[in-house]
């Protein structure tokens, strides 16, 4: 006969998982600031283009609001090995999106302009992917928590997704200048209004 887990066991296992997720977490921000870092001690070296700073911002936040929110998890009445997975596949996709914003050279294009206008199919494609696994993320903490987040939240993630098959179809300045501070300020705004405050 199968027993009831035990809470407290399930938070220590948690806990394991969380040093998993920090991991991750802790690279991707590490990737940011250090090509960051980069672009202030060798400014000259590659032109910079303010959309493509827009997006590493944008991941850099989306980033900490992930550590944060995943604190939720903490709750999980039942932790199986489906479920680690497809969290710590939702960190990983978070890190790969960061490695993609900054790669390793661009020495194979003008500028950071050309790489972000030449590969967007990539970022886009994965930030897309990444509003989807948010659902199945979300869902995970309950439906009384979901409920909560309210009509907004399935219409923010359908948003994000159509805007990234746009930005995906076209190279038109205007549109991906628009998106990214339109994203940026929705996330902070999204971040303020929804998770100041764990309960």
């Amino acid at each position: 006969m199968q027993h009831a887990p035990d809470p407290s066991s399930m938070a220590t296992l948690y806990v394991h998982v969380r040093i998993l997720l920090g991991m991750i977490v802790g690279l991707g921000l590490t990737h940011l600031l250090r090509n960051l870092a980069k672009i202030v001690e060798r400014p000259k070296a590659r032109r910079v283009y303010w959309v493509h700073l827009a997006w590493a911002l944008f991941m850099f936040i989306y980033l900490l609001h992930f550590w944060w929110w995943e604190f939720r998890l903490a709750h999980q009445a039942h932790w199986d090995f489906n479920l680690y997975f497809f969290v710590t596949l939702y960190a990983l996709l978070l890190y790969l999106l960061c490695a993609l914003i900054f790669p390793e050279s661009v020495d194979d294009y003008q500028d950071y302009r050309d790489y972000f206008y030449t590969r967007r199919h990539w970022f886009f494609g994965l930030l897309a992917v990444m509003f989807v696994v948010d659902l199945g993320d979300t869902a995970i903490k309950g439906a009384g928590y979901l409920h909560q987040l309210g009509g907004e939240y399935w219409f923010r993630n359908a948003a994000y997704v159509v805007a990234c098959i746009g930005a995906i179809a076209t190279r038109r300045p205007a549109y991906h200048g628009s998106f990214a501070v339109a994203a940026l300020l929705y996330e902070l705004s999204w971040i303020v209004r929804r998770y100041e405050v764990l309960a």
